[in-house]
Order: structure tokens, then C-alpha cells, then sequence
């Protein structure tokens, strides 16, 4: 089935944040006596809080700081880190050929709201989307699928088969597959090939230029048929 609508994740796929997001949380568990390595912490990417939390933290832990931790790393990203990240090259791009096919374009971000205005910026897509979520659209964090879910609400007329997710992290994926829908799969965020394939991508690619370099051969090209993953 065709594509008629792309819903993209936001960070490790269209903003290069994830290590800045590492650093964060690293700190903030530092703070609370958790010293954690960047590896630990990068396995969990793709992960809102009340997902990642429980991870690292006992229940007495969770119910004991886990609020106030997760706070803490908001501000951290915020304050310390939200100004350095960079959109990936080739997003604009990439946006406008896929309206120019008609498929219409939502984000889906586990960021508060705050981040993801401040990624919308630098993005400069505002024009080419029909919505956009964020963690506060959503009661559970990926790979629960309500972000998701919360986004295909936004496009009225599109089913859940009609629908492909472009996600960095195999939680992308997992949480498109329980609302329904498949993901395509980028390497931006620093996911193995192996780890995304596993997860269940319909196809890979390196990053959203290389999607965009590729597109006659992906997923949202006209009457695609379906195909074996990209390397």
C-alpha cells in the first residue's frame, strides 16, 4: 500500500541531539548518585523518562526522586545543551519532495513542547507540515505507541496502513508497529543496522539525505512496491 502520509521522529533523526541528550541524563544521575556510561544511556535513546527511569532506578528510587531527576535533566538539556543541536542536512529537501508526491507530514517527538519549538526553527519545515506532536500529547513514551497515535490523529483521512514512520531508534519502530503502522530507518542516531533490522524496518538508509539521494527506490516513491531493506 502506498504511502500517503510520513510521520517523523524528531531527534537522532531530523536534529543530530541524541549525545547532547546523553549528557544530559548523565548528569543528571550524577547528581542523584548515578554514574552511568554513554553507552547505557545511548541504548535507552528513543525513550521519554518514564521509560528510560525505570531502567536505573529502583521503585523506591522512582518514587523517591525519579520526578525530580527527569526535571533536572529537562532543565540540564535545555539550558546546556538544546542550543548546540543542528538540524541533519537534506531535511528541507526531503520535505518538499515527498508534499510534491502529495504525502503529508507530521512529527511525532518525545521532546517537551519547548524543545520541539525550538528544533520546528532551525528546521524552517513549518510550511510543509500538517501537525506536530510532542511528549505532552502523549501519557506513555515510546515504545509505547501513543505518540503515534497522537500524530495519525492529526491527519484526518489517513489510515494507520497508509501511514510510515521514519524513525533512529529500534523503539521507533516498535512503537510504530503497536499503533499499526511501519518504520523506515535511518543510522543518524547511532543505532546498528543490525539493531534497526531487528527491530522490524521496512528499509534503512543512512540518514534523511540519503533517504532523499534514494527516494525513487524507498518506500514513498509512486506505486512502490514493498522491498527487501537497503543497506
Amino acid at each position: 500500500m502506498r504511502a500517503k502520509a510520513a510521520i517523523f521522529d524528531v531527534d537522532g533523526t531530523l536534529i543530530d541531539s541524541n549525545d547532547l541528550h546523553i549528557e544530559a541524563w548523565r548528569e543528571a544521575f550524577r547528581r542523584y548518585g548515578k554514574e552511568l556510561g554513554h553507552d547505557e544511556l545511548h541504548a535507552q535513546m528513543g525513550k521519554g523518562g518514564d521509560q528510560l527511569m525505570p531502567v536505573f532506578l529502583s521503585q523506591h528510587e522512582l518514587e523517591k526522586f525519579g520526578e525530580a531527576l527527569e526535571h533536572m535533566r529537562g532543565d540540564l538539556f535545555i539550558r546546556n545543551h538544546l542550543p548546540r543541536t543542528k538540524s541533519f542536512p537534506g531535511v528541507r529537501a526531503l520535505f518538499e519532495r515527498l508534499k510534491s508526491d502529495g504525502i503529508r507530514i507530521v512529527l511525532a517527538s518525545s521532546a517537551k513542547e519547548e524543545e520541539l519549538a525550538h528544533h520546528k526553527k532551525n528546521l524552517d519545515v513549518d510550511d510543509l507540515l500538517e501537525g506536530a506532536t510532542s511528549a505532552d500529547d502523549a501519557e506513555h513514551s515510546k515504545p509505547c505507541p501513543d505518540i503515534f497515535v497522537a500524530a495519525l490523529q492529526q491527519l484526518k483521512g489517513v489510515s494507520c496502513e497508509e501511514a510510515i514512520v521514519i524513525g533512529d531508534t529500534p523503539y521507533d519502530a516498535e512503537a510504530a508497529a503497536k499503533a499499526g503502522m511501519r518504520t523506515v530507518g535511518v543510522l543518524s542516531g547511532g543505532f546498528s543496522a543490525e539493531r534497526l533490522r531487528r527491530s522490524g524496518v521496512i528499509a534503512l538508509y543512512s540518514d534523511v539525505a540519503d533517504l532523499l539521494q534514494r527516494y525513487d527506490e524507498s518506500p514513498f516513491a509512486s506505486a512502490a512496491p514493498e522491498r527487501a531493506l537497503a543497506s
